[in-house]
């Protein structure tokens, strides 16, 4: 059994696509698995912020192109990068065990504090709104392209600090990196960060997967997305969702924001874990409506 994973060409996008296929080699031990990178057009663009290009499902077209054409057979992603509405004939089948989901703050290699002369760089509106509540007076812009890429701005002293994913540092081997973590009540992380997905065509059998999936990582995405969704938010808005699951109970926590960006609210909401999605639409609604706070 031959078997190609589709990857983004990203150092960290591969690290994360071999993760996913040393679990399908310790399943399948006969099966020969062949990497098949490429550039995505949200890689290709980075002179602009992703909501003035297409959002950030222009980082799985060329993957999903590759699913349909059969060059590929099963495609590896970051859930947070993937949109909340995925192609019925291409599934997410299975979602793995989540790395550490906050996010943190990187300061340059030497530096003890951040230089208010400088902005803090920040790739999503999610995080500049709840950035700002952190730090009102600090200027706070936008930085395109790769972990590498962000670092080497940081160092060449374009930025005081950035704001990056722990999951990203740690599975580069760059949590040394990390001066300080934000606790998920300073800044709601985004649905799904920490989580890789792997998406098929429908009808592919998945059965190589059963080590790769996760049932709680499962259960907390299907949550975290639904939410997202009910608010019409995709993976370039700022509203983020966080679950977790304690034994049979899951408790979401959402932020809401606004069209208009005038109103923020965040709340919580628990449930079962067999009732993540109704748990999902719920929170959305009482946040939307301010019936929670």
């Amino acid at each position: 059994m031959k078997l190609r994973i589709g990857s983004r060409e990203s150092r960290l996008a591969v690290i994360q696509s071999r993760m996913v296929m040393e679990k399908i080699a310790e399943a399948e031990p006969a099966a020969e698995l062949e990497l098949v990178t490429m550039k995505t057009t949200g890689d290709k663009i980075l002179d602009k912020t992703l909501n003035k290009i297409g959002g950030k499902g222009l980082f799985v077209r060329e993957l999903d192109q590759a699913l349909r054409e059969e060059k590929v057979d099963f495609t590896v992603h970051s859930l947070k990068d993937m949109p909340m509405e995925v192609p019925g004939d291409l599934p997410l089948v299975a979602f793995s065990i989540r790395e550490d989901p906050r996010d943190v703050l990187v300061l340059p290699e030497g530096a003890a504090e951040i230089d208010p002369a400088k902005p803090i760089g920040c790739s999503s509106r999610r995080r500049q709104l709840q950035l700002k509540k952190l730090f009102p007076d600090l200027a706070i812009e936008p930085v395109r392209g790769n972990v590498q890429t962000r670092l080497a701005k940081l160092e060449a002293g374009q930025f005081s600090a950035l704001v990056l994913a722990a999951a990203g540092l740690k599975r580069l081997g760059l949590e040394d990196r990390i001066s300080r973590y934000f606790s998920v009540e300073e800044i709601l992380p985004a649905a799904g960060q920490g989580i890789l997905a792997v998406q098929t065509r429908k009808g592919m059998d998945t059965n190589c997967l059963r080590l790769v999936q996760d049932e709680e990582s499962a259960c907390c995405a299907r949550a975290e997305r639904v939410f997202v969704r009910a608010l019409n938010g995709g993976c370039s808005s700022p509203v983020a969702a966080h679950a977790v699951a304690e034994g049979t109970l899951l408790t979401l926590t959402g932020f809401y924001v606004s069209p208009d960006e005038r109103i923020q609210r965040k709340g919580s909401l628990s449930g079962s874990v067999t009732e993540a999605e109704t748990l999902g639409k719920a929170l959305a609604r009482q946040l939307k409506e301010g019936e929670c706070q």
